[in-house]
């Protein structure tokens, strides 16, 4: 029984794998100028390194593609540490202060060197890092459970929110530039851009494969995750910094992007069937490149030449999900 199961898993994979591929193949091949199959080879082949065709391809279209994979699959292993850190199934991002300290570091960025571009993305990181911190320092403090979190989480992010807009009012220009990175999107992301999120999110994927056992038997409860020999306290708190530094490197390239993190998990758990954190990782690292890899081409397809930011359509799709998933919850 167990050997069909993990068969049907592993075909799963290969599946999804393939359909995440055919996702970026389409995110290359269409924008707001089509090109053809011969084309995009040709020019991922730099057959012709002069042509169009490899210039849209390398400079516009492949950074693209790379943005939405990572970004897909950090917020989507952030939303399962989060959920089984906490135990809570409606927890993203946002419940460890990641949005408001990214969005108050950014705006702060903004203020103090408008025209320092890279600046605002390391603050944006070292917000939603440092956020993440003074709230576990805070739960800590009061215990360390599952409701302190999620109680300091609420009272940081409200704080930095009402600091963001203090900033905002005394600082009228930084609005329009914050107002898109809040709503989230990869328009204008280049490789050098990557190179450091890529580094982060690839070793909070290798950790969380680690930690994945120990997730499973927190789930359980924190006595019992003791009895069994699991540091409930200190899995918590691991899984949180991870969680943080997965979603914070994707704010630094992508800004907000809304319901990934919450969404994604419980797409893989509907999908596998099953609970457990280490099947839960890599079929939710590729339903959330995928999803992040289409809401992207369909920005850039349906009003092309304009561009719509793919955060209003990962939003579009996010927002009835979550309140279904609320419904559903009243009802059990």
């Amino acid at each position: 029984m167990n050997k069909n199961k993990n068969r049907s898993f592993w075909w799963l994979t290969v599946l999804l794998l393939v359909l995440t591929g055919a996702a970026a193949f389409l995110g290359l091949r269409y924008g707001s100028a089509k090109l053809s199959l011969s084309e995009v080879l040709a020019g991922l082949l730099r057959l012709d390194p002069q042509s169009v065709y490899t210039k849209i391809l390398w400079v516009v279209r492949l950074p693209h593609v790379a943005a939405c994979v990572l970004a897909g699959a950090g917020l989507a292993v952030s939303g399962v540490l989060l959920q089984n850190a906490v135990n809570n199934p409606l927890a993203g991002p946002n419940i460890i202060g990641v949005n408001a300290g990214a969005g108050f570091a950014m705006v702060l960025g903004l203020c103090i060197a408008p025209m320092a571009y890279g600046l605002q993305s390391v603050m944006a990181f070292a917000g939603a890092f440092a956020c993440t911190v003074l709230i576990v320092l805070t739960a800590n403090r009061a215990g360390g459970s599952k409701v302190t979190i999620v109680l300091a989480g609420v009272a940081v992010s409200a704080l930095l929110s009402a600091g963001i807009s203090l900033l905002k009012l005394l600082y009228p220009d930084v609005a329009i530039i914050y107002s898109y990175f809040s709503v989230g999107g990869v328009s204008g992301v280049t490789f050098q851009q990557l190179k450091l999120p890529a580094g982060i999110i690839l070793a909070v994927l290798a950790a969380s494969v680690v930690l994945a056992g120990r997730l499973n038997l927190l789930c359980l409860g924190d006595s019992m995750a003791q009895t069994l020999g699991v540091r409930a306290k200190l899995v918590r708190i691991v899984s949180l910094l991870l969680a943080s530094a997965s979603a914070g490197a994707v704010v630094s390239f992508a800004g907000l992007l809304g319901f990934v993190g919450l969404m994604i998990p419980h797409m893989a758990r509907k999908i596998t069937g099953s609970g457990d954190v280490r099947k839960l990782i890599p079929v939710s690292v590729l339903l959330g490149a995928m999803l992040v890899l289409l809401a992207d081409l369909l920005g850039r397809v349906l009003f092309a030449p304009s561009e719509i930011p793919a955060g209003i359509i990962t939003a579009l799709i996010g927002a009835p999900f979550f309140f279904v998933l609320l419904l559903r919850r009243n009802r059990l």
